[in-house]
């Protein structure tokens, strides 16, 4: 450029060139006095040469503008980016930087021409050994792209992107030298934060493309029980996944599916590196690794969940004691086979132990447990599988054989009363036991469930009439057939009315103290004829007649009562838990009853408890609403025998309960049975986790008691502390324990 510019100002020496290039005719006179050149041209040439003379001047007159323009653009763009140029021309010691490293490193853009190793001196010390080797590389002649840390004047801490471009010489030596220099702070953060939530992440986290494992995290290895994250990587995915997830993810990068809604979540079983088996929850998406398709794919272990749902499930269709199908399990089977019967005949045995009543109240529940486990068993060997044997609760089980005849289940109740005629041996000590077992036939004898329950049920009660361990088929003449059942029925009416109905009251107390923190009106039937009647026997007379719901108004009234009573007295303030029946709460009038009792006796609604079944939650939302309708009331609301029935997880957790109580069932499972707890532990820890106060009914050794406080339940009650009391015992207990 300065060379043109001189040819410019030197219009003779440009004419004289421009003419030469014409092929022109020119005439050069030399005064050697005045030592100057003529040129002496034609008058055409003359005019041509001035005109291209122009156009050439007015033609680099735009050309310089442009490039100035230009120029300034440039310089504009390098200004609003947070980038620099670094340009260094070793052989003249020329150095040029753009002034975007002044807002890249927070230095006055002389300070770099000063100290040409300025840059450097603000590195983050730790990366200096970054710096050497891109030294050493780049005057190797390599490219180099450095990623590393720089301190800024105040103090902050910036991530700076540097490529290095180097230029050889002819001889291999570097004659210059540029940088592009970028600030990622922001990228090189997000990235790390990234990073650092997917190492961190307790569940898998891997990327998949080409049929291989291109990143696995060290939650994922931990998950397929491999240690390192290279053990795996380049591995085909077949290596750890089943086929149905193969599938899901080859789908995704054979379509290139993008819509991430239309993913469905897949549940599967792996078997892991060391043998052991778990059960994974996987989702998977499309992403870009690399610059390539691929498949990110995460995953967590829902062994745990999986394990308490199916917990849950065994609670709510199977005994605890027995392990064998409960009343609802065995009705939902029954109406499906009835569904599916057409011509074919179905069988119910109903089963009641004769003599259970009399060792269970002589020997204790502990031993009358053990005895129903072990009948269970027998039961189940002698049907051999020809049916279903399930326990409706107390000494009571039902069998159900399908595709039969009354040959065939003859047959079968003959088997099962020869299976309990040998003893059985709990605790070293022979028990002899006996059954009495009522047959009812599909379709002769009814075409429902509840129809076919009920008559089998009734010719139980002809097979201990005729002399109990035998087997009796129903027949309509059983209608107007006197029996214990019927006889009992009749005398439940008059009961409330003779005062053969009364109140015992077990103390609940704080497990690791032994204080008392409540107490429970548990209800006794004084017969005239037969003495002290086990709840387990007319209870669900009750329910059935409808009895229950004048008997549950009295218990709670009376008992509320009493309690007001003793706090009148001066004795130790205790709430009192009082069960309430499905059939109760269905009344339209159970709240305003329940308030009545209430302004009545003058009692604090705090002080009174109500226990409700788990079967309310066949009516959720009624059940529900009337549940927060007794909440403010005042009055505590607790789920009684917890696991026996329907309840789960998505039901409880919305429901207005304070407590939930363990079943004595599995509190007895803690000493007696193989899985050592494990139902009472999993309840404690739902309670817990559902902000449940738990109590343990049924506690009769320290050994219980130990295992209880060890897992977090507070509060228990059961023999062990004390049995049921009668009112002038009770009022004797709080006596000696108010302070």
């Amino acid at each position: 450029m300065k060379i043109l510019d001189k040819l410019l100002h030197n219009k003779g020496v440009l004419i004289l060139i421009i003419l030469i290039i014409m092929g022109s005719s020119v005439d050069i006179l030399f005064d050697p006095i005045n030592k100057t050149i003529d040129i002496v041209l034609p008058t055409s040439v003359l005019a041509v040469t001035i005109y291209v003379i122009f156009s050439i001047w007015r033609e680099m007159g735009r050309t310089k503008k442009e490039l100035t323009v230009n120029s300034q653009k440039l310089s504009d763009i390098f200004e609003t980016l947070d980038v620099a140029i670094w340009s260094h021309d070793l052989e003249t010691d020329t150095l040029l930087i753009t002034p975007g490293i002044e807002r890249l490193y927070g230095y006055p853009l002389e300070a770099f021409y000063q100290d040409k190793d300025h840059w450097k001196k603000v590195i983050v010390l730790e990366d200096m050994p970054i710096i050497s080797d891109r030294v050493q590389r780049i005057a190797n002649g390599e490219t180099v792209t450095s990623i590393y840390r720089i301190v800024r004047p105040d103090g902050e801490v910036r991530w700076i992107q540097d490529r290095g471009i180097p230029k050889m010489g002819p001889r291999g030596n570097m004659v210059s030298f540029s940088s592009v220099i970028f600030d990622i702070t922001d990228r090189k953060e997000s990235e790390d934060r990234y990073q650092s939530l997917v190492e961190m992440s307790p569940n898998l986290i891997a990327v998949i493309s080409r049929g291989r494992i291109d990143y696995i995290n060290k939650a994922g290895c931990s998950l397929v029980g491999e240690n390192c994250p290279s053990e795996l990587t380049g591995q085909p995915i077949e290596k750890i996944f089943p086929a149905k997830v193969l599938e899901e993810i080859r789908t995704i990068e054979q379509k290139r599916v993008h819509n991430y809604e239309s993913l469905k979540t897949v549940e599967f079983e792996v078997n892991r590196m060391d043998g052991k088996s778990i059960h994974v929850e996987m989702s998977a998406r499309p992403i870009h690794f690399e610059g390539r398709f691929a498949v990110q794919v995460m995953g967590s272990d829902i062994t745990l969940r999986k394990e308490s749902e199916k917990m849950v499930e065994f609670m709510a269709y199977y005994d605890a004691l027995t392990e064998l199908p409960n009343r609802y399990k065995l009705r939902e089977h029954l109406n499906t086979i009835l569904g599916q019967a057409q011509n074919r005949m179905v069988a119910v045995l109903f089963l009641d132990l004769d003599r259970f009543k009399i060792i269970n109240d002589t020997k204790g529940h502990m031993v009358g447990d053990l005895l129903l486990q072990k009948v269970a068993k027998r039961l189940e060997h002698a049907v051999q599988g020809d049916g279903m044997v399930s326990r409706q609760g107390g000494d009571e089980f039902i069998i159900l054989l399908e595709d039969t005849d009354k040959s065939k289940a003859s047959g079968v109740a003959k088997r099962l009363l020869d299976a309990l005629a040998s003893p059985i041996i709990v605790d070293h000590e022979e028990y002899f036991v006996t059954a009495s077992i009522g047959i009812s036939i599909y379709p002769t004898d009814g075409v429902d469930e509840e129809t076919l329950i009920k008559h089998a049920d009734t010719a139980m009660y002809l097979a201990k009439e005729r002399g109990k361990n035998n087997y009796q088929f129903y027949s309509s003449d059983l209608i107007g057939l006197s029996s214990r059942k019927m006889e009992l029925e009749n005398a439940l009416r008059r009961a409330l009315e003779q005062d053969e109905m009364i109140i015992h009251y077990q103390p609940q107390v704080e497990l690791a103290t032994g204080q008392p923190i409540g107490m429970e009106a548990l209800l006794r039937w004084k017969h005239p004829r037969y003495g002290i009647i086990s709840p387990l026997e007319f209870i669900p007379l009750a329910e059935e007649t409808g009895l229950i719901v004048p008997l549950g108004q009295w218990v709670m009234r009376t008992a509320v009562l009493q309690n007001k009573a003793w706090q009148d007295a001066g004795l130790l303030p205790l709430p009192v838990a009082v069960n309430i029946s499905v059939r109760q709460m269905e009344n339209e009038h159970f709240v305003d009853s329940v308030c009545d009792v209430l302004t009545e006796t003058g009692l604090n609604p705090k002080y009174l408890e109500l226990e409700i079944t788990e079967s309310i939650v066949q009516n959720i939302e009624k059940s529900t609403l009337i549940l927060r309708l007794l909440r403010v009331l005042g009055v505590r609301l607790s789920i009684d025998d917890f696991g026996m029935g329907y309840s789960s997880l998505s039901v409880l957790k919305h429901l207005p309960i304070d407590r939930i109580k363990i079943d004595k069932s599995f509190v007895d499972d803690i000493i007696y049975h193989s899985n050592q707890g494990a139902i009472v532990k999993t309840i404690i820890d739902m309670g817990i986790n559902l902000h449940f106060t738990v109590i343990a009914e049924g506690i009769e050794k320290q050994e219980q008691e130990n295992f209880l406080i060890r897992n977090g339940c507070r509060i228990g009650q059961g023999y062990y502390y004390s049995p049921p009391l009668s009112v002038e015992y009770m009022e004797e207990f709080l006596r000696k324990n108010t302070p």
